[in-house]
């Protein structure tokens, strides 16, 4: 049954606080933030050093787990509620897949060896940003289509394929312009950390880790201010809501923030010697999934 109601405007909308809730929101924000302060950490320290942030290496795989895992999932969500939700809550869960990318090529840049140690962790961290990549370019599309067809605001984003197209705001080349570059920006990030993954021993390693997180602290600075500026949870929503209920805080809001905790709790126990952490193939080495290796396993 199709309860898709594109023909009556509704003066206001409804709020979501599981997509845009105050600690939904913080929970990406501080995660993006934190990872991408470590990946810096660890490329700064290491290349000065030569040594390995084993602790430092671990948080910053926890949160990168952590997000790419959560971003995937946000946005199933939002494209599961498309016939209810409004292209405000649509943008925002948009905004969050942006820090999550951020977060998830920032590991890779500061974490490579570690995925060339194992071939699984490796094509296990791939299929999700493949994942990742796509569902963000639907999402892209929807936010695209809104922009061109000047969609109300309090009709569901669903409704961009049911109105009739007419004029786009005298502002609408900014911003469709910006969710292009956007969308190709994310496709470019998915070419590169897969490259990225497979080349063998570049010169120019540092430079393009140093680079590359230049370019994601802004993607990811630009993704948070449009977040806290735009959502009702931080500043001031560009539609009217019912009530104020992102505003709210209760234990589904907590429940991301103390998620975050558990990565420091791993990160306890490897500084008291309970867990340990096999250290990043070296350069000079091969990892473990090469045909030599594979061979000295078998024989041993």
């Amino acid at each position: 049954m199709n309860l898709l109601n594109c023909t009556t405007v509704p003066t206001e909308a409804n709020t979501d606080a599981g997509v845009a809730g105050a600690g939904v929101l913080l929970s990406f924000i501080i995660t993006a933030g934190l990872s991408l302060l470590i990946s810096c950490t660890i490329i700064l320290t290491e290349s000065k050093r030569n040594t390995e942030a084993i602790v430092l290496r671990k948080l910053l795989l926890s949160f990168s787990d952590q997000q790419i895992i959560t971003g995937i999932g946000i946005q199933c969500v939002a494209l599961a509620k498309m016939e209810s939700m409004i292209p405000y809550h649509f943008f925002i869960v948009w905004m969050l897949s942006l820090l999550s990318t951020a977060t998830h090529i920032s590991s890779i840049l500061a974490l490579v060896n570690d995925f060339k140690r194992d071939w699984v962790l490796r094509w296990l961290r791939q299929f999700f940003m493949f994942v990742n990549l796509i569902l963000s370019m639907a999402s892209g599309i929807f936010i695209l289509e809104t922009v061109m067809k000047d969609l109300q605001p309090t009709l569901p984003i669903a409704c961009v394929w049911e109105v009739e197209p007419h004029s786009a705001a005298s502002n609408a080349g900014v911003s469709i312009a910006g969710t292009i570059a956007v969308m190709a920006g994310q496709a470019i990030f998915f070419a590169l950390g897969v490259w990225y993954f497979h080349v063998q021993n570049p010169q120019w390693l540092r430079i393009v880790q140093i680079s590359g997180l230049v370019v994601l602290i802004a993607l990811g600075l630009g993704a948070t201010i449009r977040v806290i500026l735009l959502s009702q949870a931080f500043g001031s929503p560009s539609v009217k809501l019912k009530d104020t209920a992102e505003k709210d805080w209760s234990f589904g809001q907590l429940l991301p923030l103390l998620l975050l905790l558990l990565p420091v709790v791993s990160a306890v126990e490897i500084m008291r010697g309970e867990m340990q952490v096999p250290s990043p193939v070296k350069v000079e080495e091969k990892p473990l999934d090469s045909d030599s290796d594979e061979k000295d396993l078998l024989e041993a």
